[in-house]
């Protein structure tokens, strides 16, 4: 999309990948809590994880260290012209589905229409950018797009999931369902004992085993996630073996290590990202009071002690985040803003914070003592401001209701940091109740919209686009099951995230992505937490990687087993 491709029409594999790696073994994962669901292109239900990755494939792969390059899978060749108003896909004549169908020109056609009409709501609205799909040969399909002059479409096409028409019920698609889904991919679902197990067995006619994007890929037999419900319990797998990999994101434990670590069976790695840092926040729900209230929610900001919660609950192992895009030339972090991004942001400059506009900014900061005093202070100014006063020790309105709210949480990370936070506040007579559910009724909460605050990871590319309107479009806002979970309704934000998808050089890309932090920044609405110095990764010596990790970190795809056979 910027740019030339990195490898050629006659590349061999990916860079990243030992070409050498050999087949077999079982790899097993952990995830925490259950599912209720086959079908991950829904909202209904808790997908099993993996059937994305290992089931179904698109027309297109990304290459993992190029932001905006993708490369021919399903499709062996492409047609963009100029003005990319179009794109053909020409399909390779020996893919197929793993019952034996060939993908054709009217599977990919059905994919898109069932997407657009009964897909996840991000989906339905990248798909309807298509204004007609078109078989334009045995094995070619075109899609033709709409007037916005959206430039990713063509990418967001290629990376469509298909499905096979002729198992596929569009009256029932909606449904949640635990019957094995067929795809083309690499991978069928093997044994599946809901909301506890699932295991991907290698198809053995997998049409694609050997083409240069497959080689040093996919390496094993077998592939199964194990369900925990509790981090305890899926650590302690992990230590005895009957887990081969885990991605660690606390700090206490990453420090003191694990079990068979000194015996050389566990390798512990901080691996490598080029991609912005997470953003882990607590969250905002603006479309409640008393959040709608810009005030309230930068008083809460100040009364966050970050600095004393990473020294006593994290080692002092994370880093602060600041912004949305921390850790990459798109943050407007320490960074003033240029002439660019000032013709961008047009008239809503002028309400901007100055820090904001000088790169001067930080999240409020304490000398970690447990002390708050300042802002303490900060809060209680600008809750006055908001007409809250202290009465009998609790924070009251006008009306004399008092300032309480709920968090929810899933884990007992999540809820040691929420009691915390809870202890700080008590201090200024904010009354925080911490409720602590199961993962599937957090999910569900979560996807209505049905909490006051709650804690969330974003994850960001290099290469942002159409998702950040899913993330934080005014439309996504009013949509259940997107990932505006704050409410974010600017008509600001919704154009700077259109300058982004339009733009045309990676100039005016920067700009345009550093100008949306500018303003999600400034609307304060969650308050960002912490980021891990990299990927720290956990696994058994058995389980190997290649050197070379790409900018968007270690994938599953890329390990194999070697040292021992299972």
């Amino acid at each position: 999309m910027h740019g030339a491709p990195a490898l050629g029409e006659a590349y061999t594999h990916f860079p990243d990948v030992n070409p050498a790696a050999p087949k077999g073994g079982t790899l097993t994962l952990s995830v925490l809590g259950g599912f209720d669901s086959l079908n991950p292109l829904i909202v209904r239900g808790t997908p099993a994880k993996g059937v994305r990755d290992h089931v179904y494939e698109s027309l297109m792969i990304r290459g993992a260290d190029e932001p905006f390059t993708l490369y021919g899978l399903i499709a062996e060749s492409v047609d963009l012209p100029a003005d990319r108003r179009s794109i053909t896909f020409h399909l390779r004549p020996e893919a197929h589905f793993s019952d034996g169908a060939p993908v054709r020109p009217a599977d990919v056609i059905f994919s898109w229409q069932l997407l657009k009409d009964h897909g996840r709501p991000n989906t339905r609205t990248y798909y309807a950018k298509v204004v007609r799909a078109v078989e334009v040969a045995p094995n070619a399909v075109r899609f033709e797009f709409n007037d916005e002059g959206d430039r990713e479409i063509p990418l967001i096409m290629g990376l469509m999931p298909i499905l096979p028409e002729h198992l596929t019920d569009p009256d029932t698609f909606e449904q949640t369902t635990l019957t094995p889904i067929v795809g083309s991919g690499p991978y069928r679902i093997g044994e599946l004992r809901p909301g506890n197990r699932i295991t991907f067995e290698r198809d053995p006619n997998y049409w694609g085993r050997d083409m240069p994007f497959n080689v040093g890929r996919n390496n094993f037999d077998r592939i199964t996630y194990e369900y925990f419900r509790d981090e305890t319990a899926l650590f302690e797998a992990f230590n005895k073996g009957l887990v081969d990999l885990v991605v660690d994101e606390d700090p206490t434990r990453w420090a003191q290590g694990y079990g068979n670590e000194s015996a050389g069976d566990i390798v512990r790695e901080t691996l490598p990202l080029g991609t912005p840092r997470p953003l882990s926040a607590l969250v905002f729900n603006t479309r409640r009071p008393p959040f709608d209230d810009i005030r309230v929610r930068a008083a809460l900001t100040e009364l966050f002690d970050a600095e004393w919660i990473n020294k006593t609950l994290y080692a002092g192992l994370f880093g602060r985040t600041e912004g949305y895009f921390d850790g990459s030339e798109l943050s407007s972090i320490g960074r003033k803003a240029e002439a660019s991004e000032r013709e961008l942001l047009g008239d809503r400059l002028a309400s901007l914070p100055p820090a904001i506009v000088e790169g001067t900014f930080h999240q409020p900061a304490t000398d970690g003592t447990g002390r708050n005093r300042q802002g303490q202070r900060e809060a209680t100014a600008l809750l006055s401001e908001a007409g809250y006063r202290i009465s009998d020790g609790i924070m009251r309105n006008a009306s004399g209701e008092a300032l309480a709210f709920e968090i929810l949480v899933a884990t007992r990370e999540q809820e040691r940091l929420a009691l915390t936070y809870a202890r700080m506040l008590r201090r200024a007579g904010i009354e925080l109740s911490v409720r602590s559910v199961d993962a599937t009724q957090f999910e569900q909460r979560r996807q209505t919209y049905d909490f006051d605050m709650l804690p969330f990871v974003w994850t960001q590319s290099l290469s942002p686009g159409n998702e950040q309107a899913f993330y934080w479009s005014s439309e996504a806002a009013n949509a259940d099951g997107t990932r505006n979970y704050p409410g974010i309704r600017d008509p600001d934000i919704d154009r700077l995230i259109d300058e982004i998808v339009a733009a045309r050089d990676r100039v005016r890309f920067v700009a345009s992505v550093r100008a949306l932090d500018r303003l999600l920044v400034a609307g304060l609405y969650v308050i960002p937490l912490y980021h891990i110095p990299g990927q720290w990764i956990a696994r058994w010596t058995r389980i190997e990687r290649p050197e070379m990790i790409p900018l968007n970190g270690l994938t599953i795809d890329r390990l194999w087993y070697g040292k021992a056979t299972r």
